[in-house]
């Protein structure tokens, strides 16, 4: 099959495809990835079945009651049930020589009553080669199209580029991801979640394709778990109050660790929270990832399998300034929220040089910035690796025209001291941990927790020279 962008020609080229045949079942958005298929002829060629479900009752009579219809488990069963179905009634009459694939979306589009963002579930579960096993691709959509016609449009093109891709380049996934945007605009969407599942797939690490899909720039930011599965941060941060700290983890040191806990026990005490109210996120960003202009994919997988192995939830990114992870992030919940860094970065954010692409500067980064509930937790640093003389909240100094600024955000405590954090460890700095393993020295021992020297070593992870 030779690859095209062109939407007309690939909904026709899969329904003049006789090896392929499936059935499309969508809720809540019309019939928009089917109509393609109707619309360029042939579609009898593809489709077993086109379904559209938009009464509640009916599709809770088709797959099962479900308490959020917009939703990844109401995916799965659409999924389930209509791939079920296609085996069972066709299987024995065409199974040797078709390769048969149900496609779902579930997905709330903006209307005349609901003037917000649409937002949905959509998936293919197909086999790669006749009666083989099915495997699976789910991602979800943020729709940005300020009409409804707009979306309509999006998902209809959206769909047909992901059951094209699923039945053609599921051998390469990388340029099946890239191919998810053929005809489509980064202004009207965000796909900001994608799992492979399935045989066709043993291969794939759906972490590498979370940071893909930072990287080519689908989305702002992906997350995963600590068992390094991939999550929706919408789902996972909903009604979540959110601490987060931004490094490299080239290796996770213990004021990188030590910083994180502090800050965690101040912050619910602050907020009057309970841990189960709260989700600690490590973030790391593209650019923290690059050596040069291209990503070490080996370099990045050994930090999130050490980043898991401490059980944290990992966020990839590609907001450089601040303002923009908070935008973001208050985007999924309103609770309260802080980021716990270190003097250097502090200074960072009160550079102006920064905020020269905003029409209001400083004060209009500032203002997107503490808007609700958000902190700064900032952790002290030492001088010349010196632990008797030591930056903190209290003596740093912005630049001139900035201290009152400063002053007033330190009186309302959107910046808080974090002085608990151990002195001992100020002076350790990740570069140098990390120049010390490749060289061979055991000093980096005592820089890292337990469970990361062990990884380390036991792995040989970060080019360790033991």
């Amino acid at each position: 099959m030779d690859p095209t962008t062109d939407i007309h020609q690939k909904a026709l080229s899969i329904n003049l495809d006789k090896g392929q045949y499936g059935t499309i079942a969508e809720i809540g958005a019309g019939q928009e990835t089917a109509r393609w298929f109707f619309r360029v002829g042939g579609a009898a060629g593809t489709i077993a079945k086109a379904i559209s479900a938009y009464d509640m009752q009916f599709s809770d009579s088709i797959y099962g009651e479900s308490p959020r219809y917009v939703s990844r488990d109401r995916l799965s069963s659409m999924l389930d049930l209509e791939y079920q179905l296609i085996i069972e009634r066709l299987g024995n009459k065409r199974g040797d020589e078709s390769t048969f694939f149900s496609f779902a979306n579930t997905v709330a589009s903006r209307s005349f009553s609901r003037d917000v963002d649409g937002q949905g579930w959509i998936g293919v579960k197909f086999q790669s080669s006749p009666c083989s096993e099915p495997s699976q691709i789910d991602l979800h959509v943020h729709l940005q199209g300020k009409k409804s016609i707009q979306d309509q449009e999006t998902l209809g093109i959206l769909g047909v580029n992901l059951i094209y891709a699923a039945l053609y380049f599921h051998q390469d996934p990388q340029y099946l991801l890239k191919s998810l945007m053929d005809d489509l605009s980064f202004e009207l969407l965000e796909i900001d979640m994608i799992d492979f599942s399935g045989p066709a797939f043993e291969s794939v690490d759906n972490r590498l394709m979370a940071l893909r899909l930072v990287e080519l720039g689908m989305t702002p930011g992906a997350m995963f778990n600590s068992e390094g599965e991939i999550v929706l941060p919408a789902d996972v941060l909903y009604k979540k109050a959110v601490l987060i700290e931004r490094s490299r983890f080239n290796p996770p040191t213990l004021l990188n660790m030590d910083m994180l806990d502090c800050a965690q026990e101040i912050f619910l005490d602050d907020h009057d929270l309970s841990d189960d109210e709260l989700m600690v996120i490590s973030e790391m960003t593209v650019h923290n990832l690059k050596d040069g202009s291209d990503i070490d994919v080996e370099d990045f997988l050994q930090r999130a399998d050490i980043l898991c192995a401490l059980g944290k939830n990992v966020l990839i990114s590609n907001m450089g300034e601040y303002y923009k992870l908070a935008d973001y992030l208050f985007r999924c919940t309103t609770r309260p929220m802080a980021i716990a860094l270190g003097i250097p970065t502090l200074k960072d954010i009160f550079n102006e040089h920064y905020y020269e692409n905003l029409p209001g500067g400083i004060l209009e980064a500032f203002g997107r910035l503490f808007k609700y509930e958000l902190r700064l937790y900032v952790s002290p640093c030492c001088k010349n690796n010196d632990i008797n003389d030591l930056t903190t909240t209290d003596n740093f100094e912005p630049e001139e025209n900035l201290k009152h600024l400063y002053h007033y955000l330190v009186d309302n405590k959107f910046i808080s001291p974090l002085n608990t954090v151990n002195r001992d460890f100020l002076c350790i700095h990740s570069h140098e941990v990390l120049e010390e393993i490749k060289n061979g020295h055991n000093n980096w021992e005592t820089k890292v927790p337990e469970k990361v020297k062990a990884l380390i070593k036991d792995k040989k992870l970060l080019n360790v020279n033991l």
